[in-house]
């Protein structure tokens, strides 16, 4: 796919509240089912927007993103108390085998979906922890978002998690985005 990043010049993008129309707080937080006590993971974290959404519903949150950049302009609104910054590519997280309870990734699954990259976060959650992906489908119109033909559709989604090892437990694809709730 593309594999591409985020400009971050164009951050002050990723802080619309419009995102919500694609996926929203209270979908992200049910998908992920928490306690209140697990550990984690936003995978391309940007300036933070989902982040400081999970933030008070997780025991402590690691913020990743490729770009140190997009931290800067998350060090610039404020980071929660449980939030760590953490610059890093998906196919090398700094995190122990089975160290995460969850790991979620909003719109940018794109970015960075490969067998290593996916084989990665399988190995750092721990069993039965969960990933939920929310992202631009390639069956939308491209109203918002990357140009459709950087995009996964569904079908092609689930069948990179299932590669890597997870089982899915929900699907759903949108007008522009589609919706994968996983387990390893």
């Amino acid at each position: 796919m593309g594999f591409h990043t985020f400009d971050p010049e164009k951050a002050e993008k990723l802080e619309d509240a419009e995102r919500y129309r694609y996926v929203s707080r209270e979908e992200l937080v049910s998908s992920l089912n928490l306690s209140g006590e697990e550990t984690v993971a936003d995978l391309g974290s940007g300036t933070g927007f989902y982040t400081d959404d999970v933030a008070p519903f997780a025991g402590k949150l690691f913020a990743i993103d490729v770009q140190d950049a997009m931290h800067e302009h998350y060090r610039a609104k404020g980071v929660p108390e449980n939030v760590s910054l953490v610059t890093a590519d998906v196919a090398d997280v700094p995190f122990s085998d089975g160290e995460l309870d969850a790991v979620f990734s909003t719109m940018t699954f794109h970015e960075f979906a490969g067998d290593e990259q996916l084989s990665e976060v399988a190995r750092a959650l721990k069993p039965g922890g969960r990933f939920v992906v929310a992202d631009w489908t390639a069956e939308g119109r491209g109203e918002s978002g990357p140009p459709v033909d950087e995009r996964y559709d569904l079908e092609a989604a689930r069948d990179l998690l299932e590669t890597a090892g997870f089982e899915i437990e929900y699907e759903s694809e949108r007008p522009e985005t589609f919706l994968l709730v996983a387990s390893i």
